[in-house]
């Protein structure tokens, strides 16, 4: 395996006013955060607050109409900024390619790319499926994969270009609740490992207060409070307690 002490270190993020509207609707409305090298820092919101947009503006997938994100201080609109700096992002839907084995989808960066000779490129496969509980798996297609291990397939891909900060885009969606506490276990265990900062999107409050070292709620595209497990828990918030509190059942048919 990799010697973690050869590693660049992990990344600040820092976000100011950052603001961004589709259309004539605002979506993001003055963002500011700041999250800290090798943390879990969970972002966690109810549907459509703004959380995946944020992601998106992090990675540089969107551009803001206001504001701006900076990495170690460095504006990632600055030329040359986002290639100084490896990111990876792991996507909601796993975004493995159907026609590839999973070993092939995992370096498929390394291969597009011809930054290793196929040897080493097996070799780092090998090693971040083995980090992720998927040791042999190689050759089989995402297909013959549950959930969980696409999931995980997923993680070991961003892994290959040893990223200094990775962000997820709600990892345990339409996963059960044992495999969801599996793929939380498996975000906290890497970075404890390999010392990356981390940027969880999330509406799974169970993964936000099991993973995060912080939690920033989001609400129609303000943040409402940032904070550890326990302050979130203790605020007197009200838009943060009816969050924590809501009950998403649905009532039991009357007869």
């Amino acid at each position: 395996m990799s010697d973690p002490t050869q590693r660049d270190p992990s990344v600040n993020v820092t976000i100011r006013g950052l603001r961004k509207s589709f259309g004539d609707e605002p979506v993001l409305k003055g963002i500011d955060l700041d999250i800290h090298r090798g943390e879990i820092f969970v972002i966690m919101g109810p549907s459509g607050s703004g959380k995946s947009v944020l992601l998106k503006h992090i990675i540089g997938l969107v551009t803001p109409d206001a504001g701006e994100i900076l990495i170690e201080g460095e504006s990632i609109q600055s030329p040359g900024v986002m290639d100084k700096y490896r990111m990876a992002m792991v996507f909601q839907s796993g975004a493995l390619l159907n026609s590839l084995t999973v070993g092939e989808n995992v370096g498929l960066y390394l291969t597009e790319h011809r930054l290793k000779p196929p040897a080493e490129i097996a070799r780092i496969v090998a090693e971040k499926l083995e980090l992720v509980g998927l040791k042999g798996r190689e050759d089989m297609f995402p297909s013959e994969l549950s959930g969980g291990m696409k999931k995980r397939a997923a993680i070991a891909r961003s892994l290959v270009i040893e990223p200094q900060l990775i962000l997820y885009d709600e990892p345990t969606s339409e996963l059960d609740p044992l495999m969801s506490v599996t793929i939380g276990e498996e975000i906290l265990n890497l970075s404890r490992r390999i010392h990356v900062t981390s940027i969880v999107v999330s509406h799974d409050r169970d993964l936000a207060f099991g993973i995060g070292d912080r939690i920033a709620l989001i609400h129609e595209g303000r943040i409402i409070l940032v904070g550890t497990p326990d302050e979130l828990r203790a605020s007197a918030e009200p838009i943060v307690q009816k969050f924590l509190t809501a009950d998403h059942k649905l009532k039991p048919k009357q007869p």
